[in-house]
């Protein structure tokens, strides 16, 4: 099976995402710049969101460069990731509106760490699928940054529960690790002649 369909679905569904999240952002009741102070808990969280959508985007481009063959465990998987990243409109605004309440960030970083293993997921998918000679395969190798993020969602997770907000210095700092594409699938990608 090609990838053209998987690619332009996901691509429409993370648009949306992004697009119900925007939605969510609370317009400020008065019309002077010190009212958006009202508005930045809701701007803070759908920026560290609207950025994690924007890694998974790019890295699941990348990724959809290299790959040249999926099956049906392949599609499912894609979907079950784009399930998880479909809640993150739902559990940011619950982030939002609650002040960064300890349950719902709690939730958040829950929903952060099931939307990692779903990408794990996927790519362990796009192995099986390929088969041994698969180009992502090698180009992922060992995964350094794939491995460390869910202990560092972890940790996110018990500072949410027993203190509430620095939770989001962890939740930012994995943000941070992938912010820059997974340079290994644009090296291979470039060193191969591989476009798209």
């Amino acid at each position: 099976m090609r990838t053209s369909r998987l690619e332009a679905f996901s691509d429409g569904v993370l648009a949306i995402i992004i697009t119900i999240m925007v939605l969510e952002l609370h317009v400020p009741e008065g019309a002077k710049l010190s009212d958006l102070a009202d508005s930045a808990t809701g701007f803070v969280t759908y920026l560290l969101s609207f950025v994690y959508i924007g890694i998974y985007w790019n890295n699941h481009h990348h990724m959809f460069q290299l790959v040249r063959r999926i099956d049906g465990t392949v599609l499912w998987a894609n979907l079950h990731l784009l399930f998880w990243l479909s809640l993150y409109p739902f559990t940011t605004a619950w982030m939002d509106e609650t002040d960064l309440a300890r349950t719902p960030l709690v939730i958040y970083g829950v929903n952060l760490l099931a939307a990692a293993i779903a990408y794990y997921v996927l790519v362990q998918a796009i192995f099986r699928a390929e088969g041994p000679g698969g180009l992502l395969r090698e180009a992922v190798g060992r995964d350094l940054k794939g491995k460390v993020s869910p202990l560092i969602y972890l940790a996110g997770i018990l500072t949410a529960y027993l203190v509430g907000w620095p939770a989001l210095v962890f939740y930012a700092a994995v943000a941070a690790i992938w912010l820059v594409p997974d340079r290994r699938m644009e090296a291979y990608v470039a060193q191969h002649g591989l476009t798209d």
